[in-house]
């Protein structure tokens, strides 16, 4: 781009409140959203937008009506802006936190019903073992209701599976689980060494929620094979999916997260390569600072998980 960001100039405070406003624009996609994230008005987030294209004779946005996306210059931009933003916006954070014990504070961690019983609760024993002192709040939300909490910051992270995640949230992957088959212990499915997709169709199931990834991922690959089935029941968590396959009210396709137990109630079989891994990992707002009790907590999740930014999913 040949251009450098000037933060000694005397209207340094003014560029930085441009530069905040822009990459709060280009990680929301939306002026709006920005406005309400910075706690300003549209008209004066448009306005540092426009000011820092004329200073730096760029046009950083291409703008459709309400929908807005970075140029390739704007996206040259943010690639350099977005860590200076950033690092200033958690200076004092850092510091504050910074002098503060580690073995104190509270954390507050966003979670979907399947982290909540599968996923966390080995992390969370290490943790309070190794940090008695640090309060943990598990807050337990829908997927719709993390999102809203990561972007008014109400939770620190968040660990779930998202399909459509939003650009002003990162994420990053920890856990990878297959799918299965699972089955009443008399049903002829259960006999069955080797599933096909053949074998699915017709079929009452017992499925999640349409909200839920999983009903997507499943729905998907049916969609794909030309696979007709039928949703006898549909309830709201994988250990009701559980039961009410093994009382005969269909079969279902599960996470093998909720699998570590054996049940001699139910069946598993192992499903057609054609269905996904479902990959769970933690989320957090871009720009916001975590705190280094987050930190150890996310590092116990996954040792690596700050070594690697580039690996962080936009």
């Amino acid at each position: 781009m040949g251009r450098t960001i000037d933060t000694d100039s005397p209207y340094r405070n003014d560029r930085l409140r441009q530069l905040r406003a822009f990459c709060f624009t280009a990680e929301a996609g939306s002026i709006s959203r920005a406005a309400e994230r910075l706690g300003l008005t549209q008209p004066s987030v448009s306005l540092q937008i426009q000011a820092l294209e004329r200073e730096l004779e760029l046009t950083l946005f291409e703008r459709r009506g309400p929908k807005i996306r970075l140029t390739p210059e704007g996206e040259q931009l943010y690639a350099e802006a977005h860590h200076l933003v950033e690092g200033i916006d958690g200076l004092t954070g850092r510091f504050s936190e910074g002098n503060r014990p580690l073995d104190s504070g509270r954390i507050d961690i966003g979670a979907g019903e399947t982290s909540t019983l599968y996923l966390l609760p080995a992390t969370l024993e290490q943790f309070m073992q190794v940090h008695p002192n640090v309060r943990v709040r598990l807050h337990h939300l829908s997927v719709n209701e993390l999102i809203e909490a990561l972007r008014h910051d109400h939770v620190d992270f968040a660990v779930g599976a998202i399909l459509d995640m939003p650009d002003e949230l990162r994420y990053r992957a920890v856990y990878s689980h297959g799918l299965s088959l699972i089955t009443p212990p008399d049903h002829p499915l259960a006999r069955r060494d080797v599933i096909t997709m053949r074998d699915l169709a017709g079929q009452d199931f017992v499925m999640p929620p349409q909200n839920m990834t999983t009903w997507r991922l499943i729905s998907l690959v049916f969609q794909q094979h030309a696979i007709q089935f039928q949703t006898r029941l549909e309830v709201g968590s994988w250990e009701a999916v559980k039961r009410y396959v093994s009382l005969g009210f269909g079969i279902a396709i599960v996470s093998n997260v909720c699998l570590a137990d054996p049940n001699p109630n139910i069946a598993v079989r192992s499903l057609p390569d054609v269905f996904p891994k479902r990959t769970y990992g933690a989320m957090s707002r871009r720009g916001r600072f975590l705190s280094p009790q987050a930190r150890r907590f996310l590092e116990m999740m996954r040792p690596d998980y700050f070594h690697d930014s580039q690996s962080m999913a936009r």
